[in-house]
């Protein structure tokens, strides 16, 4: 969508800006849950790390807005409702920025109204917040409603519920918005006091209210005091904004008050099935949907029972948008309310964005230009620093987001940035390519790298089924460039020194691999089949790759077994054993495990062969054991192998030489993943070789 308006939300936005501004020692008060997650990963994978995980977190910038109108660009091939030229309104955070361009799905987009100027459409999402924390209060004709706090949502839920046919009572610390609240409609108002109460109790007769809806935004605990002092008996309290959540009990005890809590802008919203994967509620079961709150939201203002006009006190281009922000901010002690942004959908969009003003051209053959597509977490924190130590050029970037595009490139010095991935793979002096996007998009990434004749670096997976691995194989047997994995654990040095102790064996290796792995949510994207694969896809590679290399044979038979739950929060596969066979009669067993406590460590290796034990302890520690006795081994910090892969890497393709990993060691590793997928459903143990004749069950499964 090329954006023509959006709107500031004062309220959310300020307190993010506030939070980023606040010292560190602030910002732990405010979430010592994350503090929490901090120490345990500190105690677990080194303070080193930790904290240059840490230092990237807050170093990260983050997009603003969620709320905004424009005309459609473009759209997929499954989006029959909406086609190029449409205006329409958008929402959601990380979507509908304040940005030129936006990539929306279709779910959280609806038609603007032709009654409807882009301006007022930029409200639609905000609307739908105060639209649906109405609904949630279930007002009925003639009831009397307080609203508390009358900023932007507090001023659009009078107006619903003055649509809806109710009395309305507006309370707020700001005389000014008392005043534009009578003025579109409320049927009376006044300052939040020790008053107030009093004076809703003669507005109603001395019932009082038989709903609230608390809209303000503050840490103060007062609009929740105030709900209770004047609501009638059994009344309904709804909280809409941010406020202090300490409920006082024996106003709500003796009135017997219901408190619901509104989820935003409805039924949907932090659904990814939802919101990004497009799988709409059907209308029969769920009437109000977020998308559906937006349309009626948008139909009432185009009918004019809403007014948004009077909203607006300030409108700013969007190359002003530094001064609306000190605006909302209080830099500038000027009251605002509606803060709208305006873009010229007509002016043309910069995609390609110089980052660096040092040269990054390839000097000879015997140099690494970088170019990256994807850069979320993992790639600048464990990969792109190594690649830095190892004097690499960093040439182009490009993310699914323009901010960690920008954020990651200036950071590593690459020249320029820019949104599509053609425009890294096409750029004739990049030589190496690192895939860190999501997992769908690996195969077909590094399919195209490869027909490039370039080197390329796919975080793991490298496949989600046999027929992208195909794809994969077939175009690197044919290409001049090199096929690296991201299977980092061979390269730690206590998984070499663990190989080397038992070089020269003449008996096979039995292994015990555990991994206490933590839970993940039922939707997070790694279970989507399509995009994730699954955590054996995506994460158990890792394991079997390095029993691969120290027993240095390929698997070659693997059962997989899961724990069988009947949670709704826990996902069977994700408590998993799988047992392989490798060439050299070597077995191994892979304990995968979700549900134990993250203050145990995460990875142990227990290996055991030649009479002679040796136990890797989250990478960080070794015991050694040999001829009755124990050695111990430890390293300053935990190292999982990062650094000397890349290093390997750099030094292979300098030289002219094969990636550190064959190609059959990389293709056998992945298809014993997918052939574990397929023992769990069938329950039996799969030769890969023979279930390779048949790719069927892989590829139904995961599609």
């Amino acid at each position: 969508m090329r954006t023509v308006a959006s709107l500031i939300s004062a309220g959310t936005e300020r307190a993010a800006v506030e939070l980023v501004n606040k010292g560190l020692v602030q910002e732990a008060r405010q979430r010592p849950d994350l503090v929490r997650a901090v120490v345990a990963k500190a105690r677990s994978e080194g303070l080193l790390n930790t904290l240059g995980v840490v230092r990237d977190k807050l170093a990260a910038s983050q997009s603003l807005g969620y709320s905004a109108s424009g005309i459609v660009a473009g759209v997929g091939e499954d989006v029959p409702e909406f086609k190029i030229g449409d205006r329409v309104a958008c929402a959601g955070v990380g979507f509908a920025s304040h940005a030129e361009v936006l990539s929306v799905p279709k779910n959280l987009c609806v038609h603007l109204p032709e009654a409807v100027s882009f301006e007022a459409g930029a409200f639609g999402t905000i609307g739908a917040i105060a639209l649906q924390g109405v609904r949630l209060a279930e007002p009925t004709l003639g009831e009397s409603v307080a609203v508390i706090g009358l900023g932007l949502i507090g001023q659009l839920t009078l107006q619903l519920l003055k649509a809806n046919g109710c009395r309305v009572f507006g309370l707020d610390l700001d005389a000014s918005r008392v005043g534009l609240a009578l003025e579109l409609g409320a049927d009376a108002a006044a300052i939040s006091n020790e008053e107030a109460p009093k004076a809703i109790a003669n507005w109603t007769s001395g019932r009082g209210a038989d709903a609230v809806l608390i809209t303000a935004a503050t840490d103060s605990n007062q609009p929740v005091e105030m709900a209770a002092k004047i609501s009638r008996m059994k009344g309904r309290v709804v909280v809409v904004g941010v406020t202090g959540m300490d409920i006082p009990r024996q106003p709500f005890y003796l009135r017997e008050l219901s408190l619901t809590i509104s989820m935003s802008y409805g039924p949907g919203r932090y659904d990814p099935e939802y919101e990004e994967r497009g799988h709409d509620y059907p209308i029969g079961y769920v009437r109000w949907t977020e998308q559906r709150n937006i349309e009626a939201f948008l139909d009432l203002v185009a009918t004019g029972r809403v007014d948004v006009n009077k909203l607006i006190t300030h409108k700013f281009a969007i190359e002003e948008a530094e001064h609306a922000y000190q605006l909302i901010s209080g830099a500038q002690e000027q009251p605002c309310l509606g803060v709208v942004l305006g873009y010229d959908p007509e002016t043309d969009v910069v995609r390609r964005v110089p980052l660096s003003a040092k040269s990054s051209v390839r000097k000879s053959d015997k140099s690494i230009l970088l170019g990256v597509i994807g850069a979320g977490g993992y790639v600048p924190s464990m990969l792109l620093p190594h690649f830095k130590t190892e004097g690499v050029n960093f040439r182009a970037i490009a993310t699914a987001s323009g901010i960690s595009a920008h954020d990651v490139g200036k950071r590593f010095g690459f020249a320029y940035a820019v949104s599509s991935a053609d425009d890294v793979i096409d750029d004739p002096e990049v030589n190496l390519v690192v895939v860190g996007t999501r997992h769908d998009l690996h195969a077909e990434l590094a399919t195209r790298v490869l027909k490039k004749n370039k080197h390329v670096f796919v975080e793991k997976p490298l496949a989600l089924n046999d027929h992208e691995l195909d794809q994969v194989v077939e175009a690197a047997a044919n290409s001049q460039g090199q096929l690296m994995v991201g299977f980092n654990r061979r390269f730690s040095p206590l998984a070499r020194q663990a190989r080397e102790f038992f070089a020269g064996r003449t008996t096979p290796l039995s292994i015990s691999y555990r991994v206490n792995a933590g839970r993940l949510p039922k939707d997070h994207w790694l279970h989507s089949t399509q995009q994730g694969g699954g955590r054996i896809i995506g994460e158990v590679c890792h394991f079997i790759d390095l029993m691969q290399f120290l027993t240095d044979a390929p698997p070659v038979s693997v059962f997989a077994e899961a724990v069988s739950g009947k949670s709704e929060q826990i996902l069977d596969s994700d408590s998993v054993f799988i047992t392989l066979r490798f060439a050299d009669g070597s077995n191994g067993c892979v304990a995968f495990l979700s549900e134990g406590d993250n203050g145990m460590s995460k990875e142990r290796v227990e290996i055991f062969g030649a009479g002679r034990s040796f136990v890797i302890d989250d990478f960080r520690r070794a015991s050694v054991y040999k001829n009755g006795r124990e050695d111990q081994v430890s390293l300053r910090t935990q190292d999982k192998g990062q650094a000397d892969e890349v290093r390997i890497l750099c030094s292979n393709l300098l030289e002219g030489q094969a990636a550190p990993i064959s190609l059959d060691e990389l293709v056998t590793t992945t298809r014993a993943t997918f052939r574990a997928v397929d023992s769990l459903r069938t329950g039996q143990r799969l030769n890969l070789a023979s279930s390779r004749d048949s790719t069927k069950l892989s590829t139904d499964y995961i599609d």
